[in-house]
Formats: C-alpha cells, structure tokens, sequence
C-alpha cells in the first residue's frame, strides 16, 4: 500500500485551512464578550432559536398581563376610595336622619332647617363624588366619552350597558368599572316609567324636603330607604375589594412568571461572561501557536525566492 503523495502545495493549503478555522473560532468568542449573547443568528441554534422565541412571546404576553393589571388596579383603586368617602357621607345623612326622628333630639325647625342644608351639601359632594376619574374618564359612567357620568342634579348621564375588562392572565378577564345605577341606584325603576324613590340622590332630596316641611312620615321613610341604598353601597364596595384583591394577585402571578421566563431566556441567549473570556483566551493561544508552528513547517524555497 503506497502513502498518498504530499506536495508542498498542499500542505500550505491545509494549513491556510487550519489557521483560517482557528480564526473563525477566535473571532465567534469575540464576538460573544462583545454582544453578550450566544444566540446571535438562528444558525448558532435551530432549536434555541425555537425556545427563544417562545419564551420571548410568553415574556411579552407576561408584561401585558402585569401592565393590564396596573390599569385594572388603578381604575378599582379609584372606584373603592371614592365609595369608601361616600360611605362616610351617608353615614352623616343617617345620624342628621336620626337626630330629626328623635322626638327627643331637640327637632326643632330651625335644626331641621340646618340638617336639611347639610344634607344638600352632602347631595352636592356626593355627586362630585360620582364623577371621580380615572384618566380623565369618569369610573362610574361605564365606556361614555362624557366628562361626567352624573349631572348636578344627580341624574345619570353615563352608558346604561356595557362592561370595562381586562385581560390580566391566562384565561383570566376581570371587569373594571362600576357603573353608577349599580352603586346609587337606577334613576327609574325597571317598568320605566316610575321612579325609584331608593336612588341615593333622590333619597337625600326627599330627606332634605321632609325636613324643612317637618314631616315625620317622610323623615322615617327617607330612613329607610336611605338604609336600603346603603346596603347597595356596601355590597358594591365589598365586590369591588374582592375584584381588586384578585387583580393584586394576578399581577403578583405575572410578574413571578416574568421573572421565572427571563431567567430561562437567559440561559439560552446570554454568554457565560466567564466561561467566553476564558475560551477567547484558549483560542487566541492556539491561533498564536498555530502561527509559530507554520512558520517553522513551511520554508521559503527556490520558487519563492524566483516569484
């Protein structure tokens, strides 16, 4: 069996060969220090490309859920302060109330005059109340493009239908918004055409007539239905606490998935900064060798002193 022939030609075409793939490695661990990232084409990993992408997408759908839930926290956070100060202010309407009904409250008319005055401007502050926002839009009038959900007088003006929601998870929506006839009662009752006497604001209309008319009759019916729009308002405020604590840990759920999907992402695109200063270092000393050694394997000859 004959050795294959070896012509100095082509020694210095495979050595050309050796240097430039020695090169090419030094200059890709370069390359990985400079951008910090080990993933830089889809040729360096067909099926890391697959798994950073996905990861890239459930990072992006985790940072809408986060950004969702901060809206949605917001808007409930404004919806329960607002109740809870207008909770105060119907609790001063029911102690004014109940001193007018005492026969021994010292009811006079010219107390109940005062009560009644007192009881408008809790009417007037109410209904500022009622148009609190949030962004500039009213969080009692549902999707209206108005400026206020309530007129002066205290007649709703904001969208009957409708639901504000927000998408703060995985198959999890949450609704937003409370529309005003749900926390102060329908203007009208359901036929349409008779009012509902038990709608807050008419109740602090009808208490504040009674008052200044002296009418006992009205003062105790204006107690009671003044206590059925209370429990409305508790109930309201309660659902709008479970809603917001929900939002409170969805959010939380999104930001630990976020965290959690970073990491993995992490490990697949970013370079162990250590480990490729190390290799640069391997490489270049084996370019260097690689160097010294062709110098000495390839000599000058004849030719090249001719050329």
């Amino acid at each position: 069996m004959t050795s294959p022939r070896v012509t100095e030609s082509g020694v210095r075409t495979r050595t050309m060969q050796s240097l430039q793939r020695s090169l090419g490695r030094t200059q890709t661990a370069q390359d990985q220090i400079s951008s910090g990232k080990q993933l830089r084409r889809p040729s360096d990993s067909p099926t890391g490309t697959v798994s950073a992408l996905q990861l890239r997408q459930e990072v992006r759908a985790n940072k809408k859920y986060s950004a969702n839930a901060d809206d949605a926290m917001g808007r409930l956070g404004t919806v329960q302060d607002t109740l809870k100060s207008v909770y105060e202010q119907v609790q001063r309407t029911r102690t004014l109330t109940l001193e007018a009904a005492s026969a021994g409250g010292g009811s006079t008319p010219q107390a109940n005059q005062a009560r009644a005055e007192e009881i408008d401007e809790i009417k007037g502050l109410i209904v500022q109340f009622a148009n609190a926002k949030y962004l500039q839009r009213p969080v009692f009038g549902g999707s209206t493009p108005d400026a206020a959900a309530y007129g002066t007088g205290g007649d709703y003006t904001g969208e009957v239908e409708g639901e504000t929601m927000r998408t703060i998870g995985p198959n999890a929506r949450i609704r937003v918004d409370v529309r005003g006839p749900e926390v102060f009662g329908a203007d009208m009752m359901p036929d349409g055409t008779t009012p509902n006497e038990q709608q807050l604001f008419k109740v602090l209309d009808s208490l504040s007539t009674a008052m200044r008319t002296g009418d006992a009759d009205g003062i105790q019916t204006g107690l009671q239905n003044l206590d059925k729009a209370t429990e409305t308002l508790n109930s309201t405020l309660s659902d709008v606490g479970a809603r917001y604590n929900r939002v409170t840990q969805m959010k939380q759920s999104a930001e630990d998935r976020l965290m959690s999907v970073s990491s993995q992402l992490s490990d697949i695109e970013d370079v162990d900064l250590p480990k490729a200063i190390m290799e640069l270092q391997m490489q270049q000393t084996s370019y260097q060798a690689a160097l010294a050694a062709t110098a000495k394997v390839i000599q000058p000859s004849l030719i090249d002193f001719l050329r």
